[in-house]
């Protein structure tokens, strides 16, 4: 059972009104206070908010779709040059502190984190069996949330101890990179001592999950060692599947590639046509991948977002499984298969195959109801990152040499293609094989920044400026926050 069946539970504890844009602006109205001192009565309670707390976790499609199109793997797309405006900004480099896109991710990162340090405040209320795995999930998902803040925003306000509400605005101050990463080092480690390392429901944090996540920390701030460290707890722990392809239909998700997904469900009993996706559990990401008025088998409709280049394409060897599993050649799939659709703005021809809108599996209102979980930590993300901090760390290549090997050879299907260089030439085979294998999840854009090769790649880049996104204007307006170089 898949973990998103109880979270309409928390609406019940957390009076947090998703229509506020500003995260410090909720209301601690009478009726929220009388919930949140009665509530915490049982340890059910607690597990319907720990439930709750994964929830933001549903809506971040934004987060995902950006770490693309701000790189040089894909293009904004969409209908026109005024579809989406946030996300063509942010594809030409031209985004500033206003973007709506970018306030969103920042509103729902701070919910989640606040509906984890509502937990935390009422942590001693009671004890009860299993407790402290529960309150590991916590940390795990508070470190998740900030550290999608501090990829994003650089230096951002930090509290732990209690939620924000409106009589915090105007007091808040951002804490330092640094700092945050402390933070978020410590929610891990603690999340590590708590979890166990298998759950019976799908979506539940793991230890592994925690140590994968810590080690990703490390390496961002080019902890080499701590992070070469960490992620040996999760070698071999989780195996690669055969056939690449297979793990991003809808049977093959929580596989045993699988670390962390962030899962959805095509069954929702309600939806949101403001454009919100607070109002479905189904990933609302995925309608945006889709080619314009799709007619044929296999796939379906969607609004031509997120398209990748032709570049991304060719960058691939062509006897790499890959390829075809990562980017969908339309125009050829069209032609074989007698389908049609509309080209949208900024086509290339190409869509983005892992997350694209497949027949079947959506329910009632296809476009928002969309099932498939979002791969947040593949097992090939694990030996791809153990092999660079084992690389840069200077703590072995040859245990990097094994780890990017065991990702090629299950690309190529043979041995041929092993990689035998060292040193610098060894990372630069690592930082290309990250993209290969990993072309259109979300990661590209925060590879190219922590590595200092955006400058290099990205059309408009100014270094300096761009490694992280405005702070929300209205963050600026209300707490008088400052604003990030450059915007």
């Amino acid at each position: 059972m898949k973990i998103f069946k109880n979270i309409a539970l928390i609406g019940l504890l957390m009076v947090t009104a998703y229509s506020c844009t500003e995260y410090v602006d909720y209301d601690p109205a009478e009726n929220y206070e009388i919930v949140a001192d009665i509530y915490f009565e049982s340890s059910d309670d607690y597990e319907s908010a720990v439930v709750g707390t994964y929830d933001p976790l549903q809506w971040m499609y934004l987060n995902i779709l950006i770490g693309d199109i701000a790189s040089d793997n894909s293009l904004c797309g969409g209908e026109s040059a005024t579809d989406v405006v946030g996300l063509q900004e942010i594809d030409d480099m031209t985004h500033y502190a206003s973007n709506d896109n970018l306030t969103s991710i920042w509103t729902w990162c701070y919910e989640g984190i606040n509906r984890a340090n509502y937990l935390e405040e009422n942590k001693e209320k009671l004890e009860f069996d299993g407790k402290a795995a529960l309150y590991g999930e916590v940390y795990f998902l508070r470190a998740y949330y900030y550290f999608e803040l501090v990829k994003f925003f650089g230096d951002v306000p930090l509290f732990t101890e209690y939620r924000l509400t409106a009589s915090d605005s105007g007091t808040l101050e951002r804490s330092e990179a640094s700092v945050v990463y402390a933070q978020i080092e410590t929610d891990l480690l603690n999340a590590i001592d708590a979890l166990p390392t298998t759950v019976s429901q799908s979506g539940r944090v793991t230890k592994y999950a925690a140590q994968a996540l810590l080690g990703k920390v490390y390496l961002y701030q080019d902890k080499f060692t701590e992070s070469a460290e960490v992620l040996e707890n999760v070698i071999g722990k989780y195996t690669l599947v055969s056939d690449y392809a297979s793990q991003f239909l809808s049977s093959g998700e929580n596989g045993t590639e699988s670390v962390f997904e962030v899962q959805h469900s095509s069954a929702s009993e309600w939806w949101d046509w403001g454009y919100t996706p607070q109002g479905t559990e189904g990933n609302y990401g995925i309608i945006h991948n889709g080619p314009r008025g799709f007619s044929g088998p296999t796939y379906a409709s969607g609004w031509s977002f997120n398209v990748p280049t032709e570049d991304l394409y060719n960058s691939y060897d062509e006897n790499d499984t890959r390829r075809d599993a990562s980017i969908l050649d339309m125009e050829a799939f069209a032609e074989a298969n007698d389908a049609s659709y509309t080209e949208g703005y900024e086509h290339t021809g190409y869509y983005n195959h892992k997350y694209i809108p497949r027949a079947g599996e959506s329910d009632a209102q296809t476009e928002l109801n969309y099932g498939t979980n979002y791969r947040s930590i593949r097992y090939a993300d694990v030996l791809l990152m153990a092999a660079e901090a084992n690389n840069r760390g200077g703590v072995s290549d040859t245990k990097a040499q094994e780890y990017l090997n065991e990702v090629r050879r299950r690309a190529f299907g043979d041995t041929d293609h092993d990689i035998t260089a060292t040193g610098s030439t060894l990372t630069d085979a690592i930082w290309a094989e990250r993209n290969f294998e990993l072309a259109m999840e979300g990661h590209r854009f925060f590879d190219l920044v922590r590595t200092g090769e955006a400058a290099d790649v990205i059309d408009g880049f100014v270094e300096g400026k761009h490694e992280v996104f405005p702070i929300p204007q209205q963050e600026i307006d209300i707490s008088n926050l400052t604003q990030n170089d450059g915007y």
